[in-house]
């Protein structure tokens, strides 16, 4: 038998808990620290039991889904990472509702795709988002003009105490890459898309321009975690990057991608620290440069190496 505590009581409710799991294996980017307790959860009872047994040991609690648009630290992080994947992937198509229903642990693009199938318009802009259902949910994540909260109808969230509320769309408080869940613990379970109907052929012809234009402007071919930083109002981050000089700009092994300056790439066997040392440096000189503040989009987990490079960072 177990002699952990935490790994003993969730062992015994039959959830797989993993010790020191490397985090670079379920980023994007992959780059980061080990995880003090990992857990994929095979159903809601399992995803309850995890939350519950953490509440009850005192561990704080992460919750990812496919790992974009996130940096974890090269220190790991403490307490129970939860990820939320191919258990958690369950969807329906209501086209008498014009809606579709998905679970968290859903790939954004693969919904997206399922809805235009199925002559459903308004996720179109989510083909271009590398991110699951819950993630998007929580940070309103956008593409091309568009945001989640504009077809969300509500989302169905996991207390600490394991109770799951519906919550609507006024309710998650949504702002630019924001949502309430940002700032109070909730786990997204499932969620409602009300869509509408639309030409599969138009859709699909948009959809065809967007990842051919993506294919021929972002560094698809190296790990990153998409755009790192939001864009100001009335220009655009890559913009800036690039006329303070900065494109390509290498440290160890990550790089401003000289493909698209609001990438950060991943050439190999990248840090933390290293991508946390180019972005402060793009900050300082384009505020230098032209005086504004460049916020970042990237989701900053876990800590740094003791006495490491990336101690102090702070997500905006």
């Amino acid at each position: 038998m177990h002699d952990d505590p935490f790994v003993k009581i969730l062992m015994e409710q039959g959830v797989k808990v993993i010790r020191g799991e490397p985090m670079k294996r379920h980023t994007t980017w992959r780059i980061g620290g080990p995880a003090d307790y990992f857990v994929e959860p095979d159903s809601v009872d399992a995803l309850r039991a995890s939350v519950c047994a953490a509440r009850d040991h005192g561990l704080p609690i992460t919750v990812i889904g496919r790992g974009s648009n996130t940096l974890v630290l090269d220190g790991g992080i403490r307490g129970l990472v939860i990820k939320l994947h191919d258990a958690f992937a369950s969807c329906e198509v209501r086209e008498d509702e014009c809606a579709v229903y998905a679970m968290a642990g859903r790939s954004y693009v693969a919904l997206a795709n399922l809805a235009i199938r199925h002559g459903l318009s308004g996720l179109e802009f989510a083909t271009g988002i590398p991110g699951s259902v819950g993630g998007a949910v929580m940070m309103n994540a956008g593409a091309y003009g568009r945001e989640t909260c504009e077809v969300l109808a509500w989302a169905e969230v996991m207390d600490e105490t394991g109770a799951i509320a519906r919550l609507s769309n006024e309710d998650l408080r949504f702002g630019y890459r924001y949502s309430v869940l940002k700032d109070r613990f909730g786990i997204v379970t499932w969620a409602k898309f009300q869509l509408k109907p639309g030409d599969r052929d138009e859709m699909r012809r948009v959809v065809r321009e967007w990842s051919q234009r993506r294919i021929a402007t972002q560094p698809l071919s190296f790990p990153n975690c998409g755009s790192v930083f939001r864009n100001p109002e009335g220009t655009h981050a890559a913009r800036l990057i690039e006329e303070a000089g900065l494109k390509g700009l290498r440290r160890g092994q990550a790089m401003i991608s000289d493909k698209h300056a609001n990438f950060i790439i991943n050439l190999g066997n990248a840090s933390a620290s290293d991508v946390l040392w180019l972005i402060r440096h793009a900050q300082s000189v384009v505020r230098e440069r032209f005086g504004i503040a460049l916020e970042t989009e990237v989701r900053v987990l876990g800590e740094p190496l003791l006495g490491g490079a990336d101690d102090g960072i702070a997500a905006d």
